[in-house]
């Protein structure tokens, strides 16, 4: 097998592991290809492919992550993740692992950990590499990685909801979501939230967003009914879609170009979390991005004309 087949088959658990690091689509296919470049650039073949590209890999997003933290700290307004349509890694044996730690209340958990807690959680909890494996790509001890996993789930455990709700349960909520959302129907949004359900949109100060998060089921429906019937007068539409695991859509304008991504945190039968994805250097690996502020304009002005 030559370097490049090697390579292109372990490229999904690749950028797997770097989008669990970094939360970044674009800064993970980034460092995929460093790691390429670095993996071309080598005169002797590694004794393991896999655990070369592996530590590799980790060591780069590790790095990375240590810069971006610089540049969340001075974002504007809250930071999200950016959304993943489709995780490219699959393994059956850690199918539930995999699905829960790409969710977006899982990323943002992790930004809780430092860099090497958050790596060796990743590859320890998530892709089940053993602790010599971990130790040697992220440059410690067995023992000093196994106190960093110790920290790492602490953390992690004392953010998790506390009920799950199964894929069909979450499925079948999302879709009278999206069906209220579209016709504005307040009273039918307010029976699917929970009490003190929470909405916020990362628009990063490049993209109209809410000022602040709107809590509770009532302010939240309320808030929803109000604006997305209007955006179908403009042809804004909503596209269901499986959004780093979670219920969600991407929204689109009438020439399909990508306006926001929602993603829906569900538990005990209610939605407990709206994320909104509005910052287009977010956007571009799921399309062409819309002119949010455009639309804005547009949607200020058919209300006018309407009311």
């Amino acid at each position: 097998m030559s370097k490049v087949e090697e390579f292109e088959e372990l490229r999904p658990l690749l950028f797997s592991i770097a989008y669990r690091i970094l939360g970044s689509v674009s800064e993970a296919e980034d460092a995929v290809q460093e790691t390429w470049l670095r993996y071309d650039g080598t005169a002797t073949r590694p004794v393991s492919v896999k655990a070369y590209l592996s530590t590799t890999v980790t060591r780069i997003a590790v790095d990375v992550l240590r810069s971006a933290r610089v540049r969340r700290e001075r974002y504007v307004g809250p930071w999200f993740p950016e959304p993943l349509l489709n995780d490219p890694y699959e393994d059956p044996a850690r199918a539930m692992e995999l699905a829960d730690s790409v969710s977006m209340a899982a990323l943002l958990l992790l930004e809780r950990l430092s860099p090497l807690e958050r790596a060796v959680f990743v590859l320890r909890e998530v892709f089940g590499f053993g602790f010599d494996e971990v130790a040697a790509a992220v440059g410690r001890t067995e023992s000093a990685c196994r106190q960093l996993l110790v920290r790492a789930r602490r953390h992690m455990q004392d953010g998790r909801p506390r009920f799950e709700a199964v894929r069909t349960e979450r499925e079948e909520l999302a879709s009278r979501f999206f069906d209220a959302l579209r016709e504005g129907d307040v009273a039918a949004l307010q029976d699917l939230l929970a009490a003190d359900v929470s909405m916020a949109g990362d628009g990063g100060g490049k993209a109209p967003q809410l000022a602040r998060a709107v809590v509770g089921a009532d302010n939240v429906a309320r808030l929803l009914a109000s604006v997305f019937p209007w955006m179908a007068r403009i042809d804004v539409t909503i596209e269901p879609r499986e959004i780093n695991g979670q219920p969600g859509a991407v929204f689109r304008d009438r020439d399909g170009r990508v306006v926001n991504v929602m993603v829906l945190d569900v538990s005990a039968g209610r939605i407990r979390t709206i994320r909104s994805v509005i910052n287009p250097d977010k956007l571009t690996h799921v399309g062409p991005v819309a002119d949010a502020w455009a639309l804005d304009r547009e949607l200020r002005r058919v209300r006018r004309q309407l009311s």
